[in-house]
């Protein structure tokens, strides 16, 4: 009894100690946050092992399409030019100083089809990676330009940097591409509902920090530092008028977040470049923040 007793007394003197090293070093500042300095090694194992299984865990489900339709490719690779090189690089194609200056440093992605197999590729370019500058794409590319992106990433260990160079360069793709297939070669926002979708409270919530929304505001059910650049949204539901002007309404909720600074010229709000589906998500969450 009395050994037990003493392991207990010891784990629980550990874990005193434990805590208080961590307020320590989070209370104290002692913890250097600045991306001039690395990661240590152990901590970017951790990190990136978490990363790596937690990706896979998600992913299993997902059914790729088939990717090798020339087409997909060459709208992959214009997707690639305009949303990802700039921190990934290319083939003869190194980093902008964003990409090169973030950590952890996001890597070329030419060998991305020897670490990830598609499904996982596709579940990264759609969800993003938490805490590590890799954004989501969900709410910024359509379905088939995610597997383009993925279509491409298939072949860009094949490509020479002369290669690279020539199916990313618009006017040299196309002039490859028959006409009926120049569509293709783009990289597009995601189109609007053909028909009248319901609006998704739980979508829109998500969509909320997907535009930054909470880098101004404060939102209930949205994790944030508290700005105080815009009024806190808590109890929007109740107020009579958004903004001042516009009875607060679904459609007119709707109308504030695609086409702000035609309602207001003079506000600091700026246009963020909401599409339809997605002001309309977001202001069925609004109206449950009574």
């Amino acid at each position: 009894m009395g050994t037990i007793k003493t392991v207990l007394l010891t784990l629980a003197t550990l874990g005193i100690l434990a805590a208080a090293g961590a307020m320590a070093m989070i209370y104290g500042g002692l913890y250097n946050v600045a991306a001039t300095e690395q990661h240590l090694q152990p901590v970017f194992s951790v990190l990136e092992t978490a990363m790596r299984q937690s990706v896979r865990l998600r992913a299993r489900d997902v059914r790729p399409p088939p990717l090798d339709d020339p087409a997909l490719v060459l709208r992959g690779a214009a997707c690639y030019s305009a949303k990802c090189v700039q921190c990934h690089g290319g083939p003869g194609v190194a980093q902008d100083d964003i990409g090169k200056s973030m950590q952890p440093l996001p890597g070329p992605l030419v060998d991305a089809r020897q670490r990830w197999n598609a499904r996982e590729l596709y579940w990264v370019t759609k969800h993003g990676i938490r805490m590590s500058g890799m954004p989501a794409w969900e709410f910024r590319l359509p379905e088939e330009d995610l597997w383009a992106v993925v279509a491409f990433l298939q072949k860009l260990p094949d490509l020479t940097p002369a290669q690279y160079a020539a199916v990313t360069e618009t006017p040299t793709v196309h002039a490859g591409v028959a006409p009926s297939q120049r569509s293709a070669a783009a990289c597009s926002a995601p189109p609007a509902p053909q028909s009248p979708v319901r609006a998704d409270p739980r979508r829109g919530e998500k969509a909320m920090y997907q535009y930054a929304c909470n880098a101004c505001h404060t939102i209930p059910g949205i994790t944030g530092s508290q700005p105080q650049v815009g009024p806190s949204l808590a109890g929007v539901a109740r107020r009579a008028l958004i903004a001042g002007r516009l009875a607060n309404t679904q459609e007119n909720m709707v109308r504030w977040l695609r086409h702000t600074r035609e309602v207001d010229p003079l506000t600091a709000m700026p246009d963020m470049g909401v599409s339809e589906r997605d002001a309309a998500d977001i202001a069925a969450y609004l109206a449950t923040l009574d």
